[in-house]
């Protein structure tokens, strides 16, 4: 039996093939759930959702707005419409747009109006996902809810203070749901992905910078959406049932070693086992 089967999953950010939102919703699919595939790109919502049709899977495109409360009552109104339950919420969308990321810039010019964006769409609509999610997750009998927090929120970095800053509220958001409804069988849980080889971190980066960032990963290379999705459907699922209020870190073990440990590589490898003095 499929681990998610017969239950019903909302993915937000979900309307790109090629990310973590797409990933999550293909592999929860698989998994045996019927994916809501939620996205402010209603057309990329429908691309995805007829993506997974066509791999035998069962998906609903849905537009939703974290900007608009309005917009997150209606898409839970409708998922009781069509699906008449709710058992997984993955909110993973956020505020990622160029024109945003590029002014997440140094504090001292930092404009007000970036901030206060990133942490009206990243953590209100996050909040107000889970807010309108809760009592369809409460009429189910149980639930399973997972945040996509961030490496940034938990290290600091020259770039997207921010986005990180978000994030890291986030991070407590898990926290705070999981206390409060956990004892009414809501399990609420956030993934920290680090640089994850999106059609976007390869637009965005050089192949210089990626390797750069992959001689600090532990593991033999950078991450993919279908690890992110792996960890999304473990924690949504019945092996997981243990495991609420917790923000687990899928980076390839970037933050988890001291700094100089990519430059001290070579070192170690020539004498295993000891220093070289």
């Amino acid at each position: 039996m499929k681990r998610l089967e017969d239950r019903v999953a909302v993915v937000s950010g979900a309307g790109d093939i090629d990310a973590i939102g797409g990933a999550t919703a293909l592999r929860l699919a698989r998994e045996g759930a019927t994916v809501v595939v939620a996205d402010i790109d209603e057309a990329g919502a429908r691309a995805v959702a007829e993506w997974i049709a066509g791999q035998g899977g069962e998906a609903i495109a849905e537009r939703v707005d974290l900007a608009d409360e309005k917009s997150i009552q209606n898409l839970f109104a409708r998922v009781a419409d069509r699906c008449g339950r709710l058992d997984i919420l993955h909110n993973n969308a956020a505020d990622t747009r160029m024109e945003q990321i590029v002014r997440d810039m140094a504090i001292d010019q930092m404009d007000a109006e970036v901030w206060d964006r990133a942490f009206h769409v990243n953590v209100r609509g996050t909040m107000l996902m889970i807010k309108h999610a809760i009592p369809q997750l409460l009429a189910t009998g149980k639930g399973a809810i997972i945040n996509t927090s961030s490496g940034a929120s938990l290290r600091g970095d020259f770039y997207a203070p921010a986005y990180a800053s978000s994030k890291a509220a986030i991070n407590c958001l898990t926290q705070y749901v999981a206390t409060q409804y956990g004892k009414k069988g809501i399990r609420c849980n956030a993934v920290s992905p680090g640089l994850i080889l999106t059609g976007t971190a390869r637009a965005n980066n050089t192949d210089e910078q990626l390797q750069r960032i992959e001689s600090h990963s532990l593991t033999s290379s950078l991450g993919t959406p279908d690890d992110i999705a792996a960890a999304v459907a473990y924690l949504a699922s019945d092996d997981a049932r243990l495991v609420t209020g917790q923000v687990l870190v899928v980076d390839g073990g970037y933050i988890s070693h001291m700094p100089h440990v990519a430059e001290n590589t070579e070192n170690f490898n020539a004498s295993p086992g000891g220093r070289t003095v």
